[in-house]
């Protein structure tokens, strides 16, 4: 799968959880209608996606994208704006089947428009919640002085954020206006394993 695809291809991915899923209606589909068809077998919120980075390197200015469904391709709405916003700017398109969306269009552009903002609205949510945790902690008489730059309940909080979308603990450092190094910290202050990696 390694071969450079010419202009025009389509290129489908898809993430699969077990090898029975290689055969299911929605892997024979994709393959029906694509020119290369590239499989992953990974869990929804892996760090690393390998072949997924292979597929994406394979294409050219003026190939398309083609996947399933975007919880079968990527992990999170933002993971699925980034992807789309990077290849648009090297002329690829994108191909949701499921939606039968294709980001050449009109059409296709209005739905990013529309996730992007479920993406803002997430973004809003975390940034409430974050006001709420410190708000709490200065009710339980926590100090608050010099205080650090994340409290432990936000530190909980983003640890939360991070394990239910899977995006990368960077992403989430900047929600909250801090350095990755000092949510890292946060984590390592309450025993808290360290959030996914971005593959």
């Amino acid at each position: 799968m390694s071969k450079t695809l010419s202009s025009g291809q389509r290129v489908g991915y898809m993430r699969v959880s077990t090898p029975d899923q290689r055969s299911d209606r929605q892997c024979v589909g994709l393959q029906e209608s694509c020119d290369r068809l590239y499989l992953e077998q990974l869990s929804a919120v892996a760090g690393h996606r390998p072949v997924f980075d292979e597929a994406l390197a394979s294409l050219d200015a003026g190939d398309t994208l083609v996947v399933w469904d975007l919880d079968r391709a990527f992990r999170s709405t933002l993971d699925a704006i980034l992807t789309a916003e990077s290849l648009k700017t090297r002329g690829v398109g994108m191909h949701i089947m499921s939606l039968n969306i294709d980001t050449a269009t009109p059409e296709g552009e209005l739905f990013y428009t529309i996730i992007a903002a479920y993406a803002q609205f997430e973004r809003r949510i975390l940034r409430r919640r974050t006001r709420e945790g410190i708000m709490a902690a200065r009710l339980r008489g926590a100090q608050i002085g010099r205080p650090r730059a994340l409290s432990d309940n936000t530190i909980a909080e983003a640890h939360s954020y991070i394990a239910e979308t899977g995006y990368p603990p960077p992403y989430v450092a900047a929600l909250l206006r801090v350095a990755p190094v000092t949510l890292d910290r946060g984590f390592r202050r309450l025993g808290l394993e360290r959030g996914h990696a971005h593959g």
